[in-house]
C-alpha cells in the first residue's frame, strides 16, 4: 500500500507540550505506546537519498514503511510483516519480497546491504483538529526524550496556515523540526563523541 503523506511538525519543549495537553483536554491514557526500528546501509545510502526506512510496532502489528521525498509530501510504502518477518529483519535477515523491497531496491540497488541502527519509542495521541489530525508524541531515543506536535493533513496550503495559527494563539514559536529518524541519527552520531 502506498500514501502520500502531508504534514507539519513543530519539536516542543516538556511545558509546551504540557499547554497542548490541557488545550485540546488529552488525559495520559489517551496515549498509545509503538516503537520505531531503524534500518539502512552501513553508508547511508537511504540519509542520502532523503528516504527512510522502519519498521513500526504497535500493539502486535509490525509494519515496515519506507518514506521517500515528493514535491509536496512525503511518498509512503507499506508492508504487513509477520512477527517473524520482523524479528528476521531485526536480526541481520533480508527484507521480505513485496512493495517495500521493490522500492528499496530502486534506491540502493542491493537491499541485501541494509542493516539496523537502532530503535526509538513513542507514546502517541491522535486527535481531530479542524481539516486535520493533530498528533502529539513524547518520544525516548538513546538517552534522549523530545516532544513534538504534528499535524497531518491532505492540503499542504491550509494545512500550514491553520497548524501556525494554533501555534502562535498558544505563544509557541514555529521552530524548524527534523524528522523522528533524523533526530535518532543526530543523537546516534553526537554518542560517538
Amino acid at each position: 500500500m502506498q500514501e502520500i503523506e502531508i504534514e507539519f511538525k513543530n519539536i516542543l519543549t516538556k511545558q509546551e507540550f504540557d499547554t497542548l495537553l490541557q488545550w485540546f483536554q488529552i488525559k495520559s491514557e489517551q496515549f498509545q505506546p509503538q516503537t520505531n526500528y531503524y534500518f539502512d546501509t552501513e553508508d547511508y545510502l537511504l540519509k542520502k537519498n532523503e528516504s527512510a526506512l522502519r519498521i513500526r510496532k504497535k500493539g502486535h502489528d509490525f509494519i515496515l514503511t519506507l518514506k521517500q521525498p515528493l514535491e509536496e509530501g512525503l511518498l509512503e510504502t507499506h508492508q504487513v510483516l509477520s512477527e517473524n518477518e520482523a524479528l528476521a529483519l531485526l536480526n541481520g535477515g533480508p527484507i521480505p519480497y513485496g512493495l517495500v523491497y521493490d522500492q528499496v531496491e530502486a534506491v540502493v540497488s542491493t537491499p541485501a546491504s541494509i542493516v539496523y541502527f537502532g530503535e526509538l519509542m513513542t507514546e502517541r495521541t491522535e486527535v481531530a483538529y479542524k481539516d486535520g489530525i493533530i498528533v502529539l508524541d513524547k518520544s525516548h531515543y538513546l538517552n534522549h526524550t523530545d516532544y513534538e506536535v504534528e499535524y497531518e493533513v491532505r492540503d499542504a496550503v491550509t494545512g500550514k496556515k491553520t497548524f501556525e495559527e494554533l501555534l502562535h494563539s498558544l505563544s509557541i514559536p514555529i521552530r524548524e523540526t527534523n524528522n523522528k529518524i533524523k533526530r535518532f541519527y543526530l543523537a546516534k552520531y553526537n554518542q560517538k563523541d
